[in-house]
């Protein structure tokens, strides 16, 4: 498994840039991109029947996906381990990247 280290970043813009460096393999950013669909959808389906086991799912969908894409792809440690919401926020970022063709799939 390859261990980077980072410098603490100075800005969202720093780290988005690294982060990206660390999603190079396409069967990963597909699987986080299916895992950021799947728990969309679930969200959806929580507001519709309240039911908060939905919220689990959207949970499990997010990073379940995400994390298996880093450990059996990219050979990597999540960042999400390490800073959570830079990682949360890029994560919604390259989604968005993704589905309007800024970035490969």
């Amino acid at each position: 498994m390859k261990v980077t280290t980072h410098k603490s970043q100075q800005s969202f813009a720093e780290f988005y840039a690294n982060y990206l460096t660390e999603h190079t393999d396409r069967t990963s950013r597909l699987l986080h991109f299916f895992g950021s669909t799947l728990s969309i959808i679930f969200l959806i389906i929580l507001g519709l029947s309240g039911n908060a086991w939905w919220l689990l799912a959207a949970f499990v969908a997010f990073y379940g996906f995400a994390w298996t894409g880093h450990y059996q792809f990219e050979k990597n440690r999540p960042r999400s381990l390490r800073q959570p919401v830079y990682s949360f926020l890029g994560a919604w970022l390259m989604y968005w990247q993704m589905l309007t063709g800024q970035i490969s799939f």
